[in-house]
């Protein structure tokens, strides 16, 4: 296996617990700000996840209930603003946090001196505040959709990465929770471990050389610590 040089994560259900409590809230309040009777609820969200993107997801949505694409589209775009001005607001109230076992590993991939990047669909008005507050400046290498508008499961984001690290792929590895990331990483010629979670248990991980519960996972905690102690022992 080749050394091991920089670990890749995705941030929405992967690094953090943003989708139920977080997205599907602003979206709602969103909703209700502007005078629509939309609302999402657990399980309503949960399905739409399979569209990335916010804005497509809203615009999905209205054309699913009865919008003009034209209105749909319009529409989306207005509230996607506001959304992502509401998920900031939750962001710096803390209502937004790290999955557990994300700061124990980030911690032992720094400490083994492996990078650590990030690459999500996910708009940097919102991620790089959430990043900020929740993990503190750790990252290397930001790439987000404001940047690279080809989204998940286009491999366009982990390309940018690798292209800005100059990181062969064969050196990296992915962390992913969706099938959506784990067929862009694949895409990308990268290794991908795919750490689930309650929205996408489901989801077909296949291509994921692993496939876990969580960050805190012992099979994933094992995965790391084989890979990381060869790192530091170049002649085992």
């Amino acid at each position: 296996m080749s050394r091991l040089e920089a670990v890749i994560f995705d941030v929405d259900g992967t690094l953090v617990d943003s989708e139920r409590d977080g997205h599907r809230v602003a979206f709602n309040a969103a909703f209700e700000e502007a005078g629509l009777s939309d609302r999402w609820d657990v399980a309503t969200y949960g399905r739409l996840l399979k569209i990335t993107g916010g804005a497509k997801r809203l615009a999905s949505w209205f054309e699913s209930t009865g919008r003009s694409p034209i209105e749909s589209t319009e529409l989306a775009e207005r509230l996607h603003k506001r959304k992502t001005q509401i998920m900031r607001r939750l962001i710096e109230d803390g209502q937004v946090h790290a999955r557990p076992g994300a700061h124990q590993l980030i911690h032992q991939i720094e400490a083994s001196g492996v990078q650590v990047h990030v690459a999500t669909t996910g708009t940097r008005a919102w991620v790089e505040p959430l990043l900020e507050r929740a993990f503190g400046n750790r990252f290397h290498t930001v790439v987000t959709g404001t940047e690279v508008p080809d989204l998940k499961p286009s491999p366009a984001a982990y390309l940018e990465v690798l292209r800005r690290t100059g990181c062969p792929p064969e050196d990296a590895v992915a962390v992913e929770d969706s099938a959506n990331g784990v067929r862009a990483a694949v895409a990308a010629d990268l290794r991908c471990l795919a750490a689930h979670n309650p929205y996408t248990c489901d989801d077909d991980l296949s291509g994921a050389e692993l496939v876990a519960k969580g960050l805190d996972d012992p099979a994933l905690v094992a995965w790391f610590h084989r890979r990381l102690r060869s790192r530091c022992r170049p002649n085992e």
